[in-house]
């Protein structure tokens, strides 16, 4: 399993569709920076398919006021939940 970290929103960059093609079936990503409007419900589309291995970042959520915004199936993980993921991981891809 490889752990997919991205830091941009799908709404003003389309790197998001390089880390998707670059996705095996097992692999995670976590969500970061301003990539955590993409854990919103108006833009779920743009993650399909990974309920259950779409994450975001609790602390970024909550800086930008979004923590009570989550759509359902994305999974939230504070700075300990981010460690784990990468000590679960056989590698990590930052995409930026």
């Amino acid at each position: 399993m490889l752990l997919h970290i991205l830091n941009r929103s799908p709404e003003t960059s389309r790197v998001h569709r390089q880390t998707l093609a670059a996705m095996g079936p097992e692999d995670r990503l976590l969500l970061i920076e301003d990539a955590v409007q993409g854990a919103l419900p108006g833009l779920d589309g743009h993650f399909e398919g990974l309920d259950g291995r779409l994450y975001a970042l609790e602390e970024d959520l909550v800086a930008r006021g979004l923590a009570a915004h989550c759509r359902e199936g994305v999974r939230v993980v504070d700075l300990e939940g981010f460690v784990i993921l990468t000590e679960q991981a056989r590698k990590t891809v930052s995409w930026y």
